[in-house]
């Protein structure tokens, strides 16, 4: 008898290279890291005090598939002045981090074979979700024009034909921090209701962009109650929660009682005690949220121009997000590049292959760091590039 081993769909999927280069330089006391997509700041501490207070309270029981009452009007409230469009709590889940949002709406809609679209690169996750369903995927990638991350609509369209079940679709984007024009997701949009195509967008980025006015990134402005979208969004990001592992959908209204039946065999619940702080961060998260935007644009400016003034550095400017994704002229394996640079200098960056074959060639640097973090690293990455 043979070993046994998983299903051939899980074989094949691509190990974590972000973690093959951390496990490289992470008990390394000298590497200065910026692989991982977060904050170097703790939650804002009026989301810790009220989670605390929830425990202390013994808030530690199971709660409803789709998240406490209170957190979907808290969630109904925000995303209503957010879009300025209303969005009930009939269309809200509450799930436990983005990551599972985008895997409990992929196995909503997902089949076996299913044709299932994605823009990259991408986060790997956004990738390998569908794969673990056994669908088929086509990748449609983005280019580079004056300076910016693009998408070629055209490419877009054709890759999304009556056969396709689903597009998933992350802006703004993680690792080139490209958005989304507003009225390319019209025409998105109309392309989807036309073949009965499913849109998944990862909105995780939404509130971090640094156009101004600011105007979040989303297809929920436009959208119909009744498209078949679903926004999958989390608290990690802007509010700096990410190892809370709190996140939501908005759905269709038809949908809502199925995801709750899928969250039950999924993970039941999201904590008690956690939703708590989630509250707290819709609530009274605004200024904590625009401060972390004011730093990453300032921490955009500080490392990009940093790179352009480097020899042999491609690096297009991100219109979101909190990652530079750059290119070394004569370095066109990634991983090695990623590892060499924490061997000599001690320098901790993702590789862009880690993002699909889109991304080979290209690293990512997360700049949601102190100033002073960013311009130790910069200032590594010169003497790499010195020699």
């Amino acid at each position: 008898m043979s070993a046994p081993i998983a299903r051939p769909e899980v074989l094949s999927l691509r190990a974590s290279q972000i973690r093959e280069v951390a496990n490289a330089g992470m008990e390394r006391e000298d590497v200065l890291a910026f692989w991982v997509g977060e904050s170097d700041q703790p939650t804002p501490s009026f989301i810790r005090e009220a989670a605390a207070s929830a425990l202390l309270e013994g808030k530690t029981y199971y709660t409803h598939n789709l998240g406490r009452t209170d957190l979907r009007t808290a969630l109904s409230a925000y995303l209503t002045r957010l879009h300025g469009r209303p969005i009930g709590t009939g269309r809200l889940a509450i799930a436990n981090s983005g990551v599972n949002a985008l895997m409990l709406a992929a196995q909503a809609v997902v089949s076996p074979g299913d044709k299932v679209v994605v823009v990259a690169p991408v986060w790997p996750n956004v990738v390998e979700i569908p794969r673990i369903l056994s669908a088929r995927m086509q990748t449609v990638a983005l280019d580079r024009a004056q300076g910016h991350w693009r998408l070629d609509l055209e490419k877009l369209m054709a890759a999304l034909t009556p056969d396709t079940k689903a597009l998933f679709l992350n802006s703004p984007n993680n690792p080139t921090g490209w958005v989304l024009p507003s009225q390319d997701r019209a025409a998105i949009l109309e392309r989807c209701r036309k073949y009965g195509i499913w849109l998944i967008a990862d909105d995780v980025y939404e509130r971090l962009v640094f156009a101004r006015p600011v105007a979040p990134a989303s297809f929920l402005e436009m959208a119909d109650d009744d498209d078949r979208l679903i926004s999958t969004n989390s608290f990690s990001k802007a509010w700096r929660m990410t190892g809370w592992r709190l996140g939501w959908m908005v759905l269709p209204p038809a949908l809502t009682e199925a995801m709750g039946v899928l969250v039950e065999y999924n993970t039941s619940c999201a904590p008690d005690f956690i939703q708590s702080g989630a509250v707290a961060a819709l609530t009274h998260g605004e200024e904590a949220v625009e401060a972390l935007r004011t730093e990453l644009r300032a921490a955009r400016d500080q490392v990009l121009g940093a790179l352009r003034q480097m020899p042999g550095v491609e690096a297009p400017e991100p219109e979101g997000g909190m990652y530079a994704f750059f290119r070394i002229e004569g370095h066109a394996n990634a991983m090695a590049l990623a590892k060499d640079l924490i061997d000599k200098v001690g320098l901790g960056l993702a590789p862009g292959s880690a993002f699909g074959e889109e991304g080979e060639g290209w690293l990512r640097w997360c700049f949601a760091a102190r100033p002073e973090k960013n311009a130790t690293g910069l200032a590594r990455l010169a003497n790499y590039l010195n020699g």
